[in-house]
């Protein structure tokens, strides 16, 4: 057996050593510190907005306090004597994300499972770039499409004085959050074995049934993370809620 480092020659017999490994060249060495410093750069720079932020935010705390800031029960910054309270808007965002997830579950876990197991390999070419394209829609265009559709429609259905309002900032985040419920759900329901669909059809079980106890419950693990990335967009939303609820 050759010992490390040397190389055997075939024809001779003999063992000569191994040619030394080549050094990295020019242009790797450039790229390695050109990506290093775009990585560093990013961490500099969100260090840079925390700080920024920190500083701004020192007056409030100093004068109100730490406690009355995060238990305080009204927000207006506007006023003559400024109120900070953090519970509005804890509140406020708990009430839009919980009426938006009750919107968007149900409707983009029932989507995926069409997608996935229902449509046909022509609809579902032409529906899946469709979803994944409106997660690419800007805050600002879903927003004023709530301004100007949305808003105007609860206030006719309702009656009511003005359609800015929780129910509408909950549907038009339900709307946001959709594509990504869709796209992830989607995926998690298509990477579902398939024997498991194919053994439970051939066991007597319907199609339905087959989705409801055997591709769901083995998808699930994927449909959580749908729902948590859905709520995460809902919770980090603030231009679209901003304009539609007043």
């Amino acid at each position: 057996m050759p010992l490390l480092g040397v190389r055997k020659n075939v024809t001779s017999g003999l063992h000569t050593p191994l040619k030394p490994l080549q050094r990295r060249r020019p242009l790797e060495l450039t790229m390695h510190a050109v990506w290093f410093i775009c990585a560093i750069s990013s961490i500099i720079g969100i260090f840079f907005i925390l700080i920024f932020l920190l500083y701004d935010a020192a007056p409030v705390f100093m004068d109100t306090g730490i406690i009355p800031f995060l238990s305080g029960e009204r927000w207006d910054p506007t006023s003559v004597m400024p109120k900070y309270g953090l519970v509005p808007l804890i509140v406020g965002t708990l009430l839009v994300t919980i009426g938006a997830m009750v919107f968007a579950v149900p409707f983009g876990i029932a989507c995926a499972i069409y997608i996935s197991e229902m449509a046909g390999p022509r609809m579902r070419k032409i529906l899946k770039p469709a979803i994944e394209l409106l997660a690419g829609i800007p805050s600002v265009v879903y927003g004023f499409f709530g301004l100007a559709v949305l808003v105007k429609f609860l206030q006719d259905a309702l009656s009511v004085p003005s359609g800015e309002s929780v129910l509408a900032g909950s549907i038009l985040l339900g709307i946001m959050s959709l594509p990504t419920i869709i796209s992830v759900s989607e995926d998690a329901i298509s990477s579902v074995p398939r024997y498991l669909k194919e053994g439970s059809l051939a066991l007597g079980a319907t199609h339905w049934q087959t989705i409801a106890r055997v591709i769901l419950p083995a998808a699930l693990s994927g449909i959580t993370a749908a729902i948590i990335l859905g709520i995460g967009r809902a919770v980090g939303e603030t231009m679209a809620v901003i304009m539609v609820t007043g």
